[in-house]
């Protein structure tokens, strides 16, 4: 599948395992934010089209946050409220007795590497999607745009953050039109 990514979704994929340090595998969301830090490709030329390129930094605290709160969507926090769990209380006194950032699920410690980062099964996940969208629009490669749409139709976090921020699947499919083409090289 990697032999049809573009330079630019080869750099996310690149992007999002340096975003991982320190964390047990590479996640949805460092597939994101390593999506944030891309310039001049057709993925980020639509973030800045719905307005998400200049409101980065709210991005990447949206995602600490719910990073924080051990991955959790606000759907899911709410969801558990109507239970009587306050994961806010939770994530309080587990960080009163473990230290901030203990639900993050990132490593204390520098353990022994062997030189790859697992994927997460959702990064896995997005990355299929990803294919499926290409193929759906008759996409030759897989570009990072197709990443991002990936991350909007995949319930979780990413696709959270980013509906906040004014990218949905459909505002996207608007910026990108009906076929992507290839990424910028």
């Amino acid at each position: 599948m990697f032999e049809r990514f573009t330079k630019d979704a080869r750099a996310v994929v690149q992007g999002a395992v340096e975003q991982a340090e320190g964390a047990q595998a590479v996640d949805a969301e460092h597939l994101l934010l390593a999506l944030l830090d891309c310039e001049g490709s057709r993925a980020s030329f639509a973030l800045s089209a719905l307005g998400a390129g200049q409101r980065k930094d709210a991005v990447r605290q949206a995602l600490a946050e719910a990073r924080r709160r051990a991955g959790l969507t606000r759907a899911e926090a709410e969801a558990l409220a109507g239970l009587g769990i306050d994961v806010s209380e939770v994530v309080a006194r587990v960080e009163e007795t473990h230290g901030v950032g203990a639900m993050s699920g990132d490593r204390k410690r520098k353990r022994w590497w062997s030189g790859h980062r697992a994927f997460s099964k959702g990064a896995k996940q997005v990355l299929e999607q990803a294919l499926r969208t290409a193929v759906a629009r008759r996409d030759r490669h897989i570009g990072d745009e197709h990443i991002l749409l990936a991350l909007t139709v995949r319930p979780g976090v990413p696709a959270e953050v980013l509906a906040d921020h004014g990218v949905t699947h459909e505002s996207l499919t608007g910026v990108l039109g009906g076929g992507a083409g290839e990424a910028c090289a």
